[in-house]
């Protein structure tokens, strides 16, 4: 938008740049479908395990399903607060986080907590998957919802495919 001249007494706005609906729907549809390496690209040093692209998919995919049951826990307060009360789950974390030293605690306390935890490469992506239009650097998952065995196997799988994933010491 851009500010024109006064008119009566007050700033008008003119609208420019602006792209029809179905245009932008499309434009949504390409970033869904944009490379992983470009996400990858931007990841911190310290992101490890990252996930590889089918985890990563599975991740989201098992992120979506926890969210439309509302039982998700998203963004470092929340997520810290329900680690330190002992919740358990699966933590996923946004690896492309700028300064990285926001979430950096968290994989220490999944640690100390029994935790699974990996990083995704994107937060945008993590945002979205929360069904949520705010980019989130880190999510906590149950790893049982009500009633829904589907998700509890494949929140077992992920656990599994994490486990196998992360770093011995």
């Amino acid at each position: 938008a851009e500010y024109m001249g006064l008119e009566g007494g007050s700033w008008t706005r003119t609208m420019t740049n602006k792209t029809p609906k179905k245009e932008k729907e499309q434009e949504d549809v390409e970033l869904e479908d944009a490379s992983d390496d470009e996400d990858r690209r931007n990841v911190s040093i310290i992101a490890n395990p990252l996930a590889n692209e089918k985890l990563t998919k599975r991740c989201f995919k098992l992120v979506k399903k926890a969210a439309k049951n509302k039982k998700i826990k998203r963004g470092v307060k929340e997520v810290v607060k329900a680690i330190r009360k002992n919740e358990k789950g699966i933590c996923i974390l946004a690896g492309n986080i700028s300064p990285i030293d926001v979430i950096s605690h968290i994989p220490v306390l999944c640690e100390d907590s029994g935790i699974p935890y990996i990083y995704v490469p994107s937060k945008e992506k993590l945002g979205a998957s929360s069904l949520t239009k705010r980019p989130t650097s880190c999510i906590l998952l149950p790893t049982k919802l009500d009633g829904d065995d589907e998700y509890a196997g494949k929140a077992t799988e992920v656990v599994k495919s994490i486990k196998d994933a992360s770093p011995t010491w």
